[in-house]
């Protein structure tokens, strides 16, 4: 009996990840990779002859990665080397000092008393109460189950775990709710960045993503070589047990036979014969019918957020340099805030059009605990700001992305850091991220996290066509490259529970004695 085979179509982290899985249970699979180089977002740029990470710069959850390469008969530490950081972010404003939130817990204890006054500390430790409670229910509830909803919610945490459940604050908005903790508008503005790591506004979110302040807590590495080097240890470690890459293969359609997926065609014209089919990209790409209309079909919710703008994430405008820094001491990450979060959000989501007065975010890849300048004459950064996700609809004007650059580094300068380009820096717009992304107007994110059904709106990871998979960011659990691994493990478990269930394959032992997933 031969082997199944799958065909994983696209090279993202979810992708790699259901591919390491499947292939070290003995599947034969096959990545296909438009691009010509893997990680999907996470994508380095090159500057002036150095790379500089232009995708996701945080490496959180190191429990996920453990997970795989154990899974694999493998060690995370054996291949990737991480450093944690003392300094989780450092945060500025305008003519005030800069305050770092750090990794200890009672460090930054003392330093909001300082910063902001004994109240705001209290606040803070209770937050940081709230933040875990809400982390450890939705864990094995939300983050580790296959796509979920609410009676599913309810029904895996139990009769007991009702309180607790009632302690993720679904309901109440994260701005909100933040203000049971802090009356300093400062540390507001503070955690509710937080609902831009799944490319959201605070104003909008679900208290719920507090849970992040308590991920971070529990450790934010610095990855050696950047970030970028976890797409090239998961290739590895896929290689390593068969899998086979091809880039620069653009897939034109997800083949159907018989009622369920049967491989893909590529944009040549070349079929790929497969038992199932992975797809590692963003949903709507499906729902909108780029891969064809098997793959389009049962996806009405996902076409409905396709389709309404206001539905998606937001994007970015970042700026890759190398540079000299004077002023500002810049830690590894550093977010230089607006005066007004309430109007900036406005116009982004609102108004649907870029902030006049932007926050910053600068990653200082040369930077580690020590915090020292590099040696020689300049330093890799990365800069952001959020943008709406419009490039389908309503391109922004060359005049509208030149202000916006203006002022994005007009507020680093007012927040004391003067930026010294030694070589063009390397700008990505919405319209370059929809490009790179087909379908999404330019969302990083997927769908928005806006509303208490957002989360339960994301698709998990078996799609309606029978023997077809989704993994990635646009899907459960959500964004983010630790999210995006434990999407390609649910890929994993379902196509392996499914294959075994029609009795076509024998499942094959694996490392610690056991064959299910």
């Amino acid at each position: 009996m031969n082997n199944p085979s799958v065909i994983v179509v696209g090279a993202g982290v979810g992708g790699l990840s259901a591919a390491i899985r499947l292939a070290a249970r003995g599947i034969d699979v096959q990545i296909v990779e438009r691009a010509a180089a893997i990680g999907g977002k996470l994508r380095a740029q090159t500057v002036a002859d150095h790379p500089v990470d232009a995708g996701p710069t945080v490496f959180t959850m190191r429990w996920v990665f453990e997970e795989l390469f154990a899974a694999a008969g493998a060690q995370l530490q054996d291949h990737l080397a991480l450093t944690p950081a003392t300094v989780l972010a450092r945060h500025a404003w305008r003519d005030g000092r800069p305050f770092d939130l750090c990794a200890d817990l009672e460090t930054t204890v003392d330093a909001i008393g300082r910063f902001a006054g004994a109240t705001e500390a209290q606040g803070y430790l209770d937050f940081c109460r709230r933040a875990q409670d809400i982390y450890r229910t939705l864990e094995s509830t939300y983050l580790r189950a296959q796509r979920t909803n609410v009676a599913g919610l309810v029904w895996r945490g139990g009769l007991r775990g009702l309180p607790a459940l009632a302690r993720i604050s679904p309901f109440a908005r994260l701005w909100g709710a933040l203000g049971q903790h802090f009356r300093d508008p400062r540390l507001r503005q503070l955690f509710g960045r937080y609902a831009t790591y799944c490319g959201s506004s605070p104003f909008l979110a679900p208290a719920t993503l507090m849970l992040v302040a308590h991920v971070e807590r529990e450790g934010v590495w610095m990855v050696e070589g950047g970030m970028r080097r976890i797409a090239d240890v998961l290739l590895a470690l896929a290689q390593r047990h068969g899998v086979r890459l091809r880039l620069g293969t653009d897939v034109a359609e997800i083949l159907c036979h018989q009622g369920r997926a049967s491989g893909v065609r590529l944009r040549d014209g070349e079929t790929l014969a497969a038992d199932a089919v992975v797809f590692n990209g963003d949903v709507a790409a499906l729902a909108g019918g780029l891969l064809g209309p098997a793959a389009a079909r049962g996806l009405r919710g996902a076409a409905r957020d396709w389709r309404q703008p206001r539905l998606r994430s937001l994007s970015a405008i970042t700026w890759a340099a190398v540079a000299r820094c004077e002023g500002f001491g810049l830690a590894r990450h550093n977010v230089f805030f607006s005066d007004d979060s309430p109007a900036e959000f406005d116009e982004l989501v609102r108004q649907d059009r870029l902030p006049a007065d932007p926050t910053v975010y600068v990653c200082a890849q040369d930077r580690g605990n020590a915090e020292r300048a590099p040696a020689g004459a300049g330093e890799r950064l990365l800069c952001l700001v959020n943008a709406p996700a419009r490039a389908d609809r309503r391109p922004f004007t060359a005049q509208e992305i030149e202000t916006c650059e203006h002022r994005a580094f007009q507020r680093l300068r007012q927040c004391g850091l003067a930026l010294q380009p030694l070589a063009p820096m390397l700008r990505t717009t919405p319209e370059d991220f929809a490009r790179l992304f087909p379908a999404t107007g330019g969302a990083l994110y997927g769908p928005a996290s806006h509303g208490w059904q957002a989360s339960f709106r994301r698709l998990g990871a078996r799609h309606p066509l029978p023997g077809l998979y989704l993994a990635g960011g646009s899907t459960h659990p959500g964004p983010g490259v630790p999210m995006a691994a434990l999407s390609g493990h649910r890929v994993a478990q379902c196509l392996w529970e499914d294959l075994a269930s029609t009795r076509r394959w024998q499942p094959a032992p694996m490392p610690g004695g056991t064959s299910t997933p």
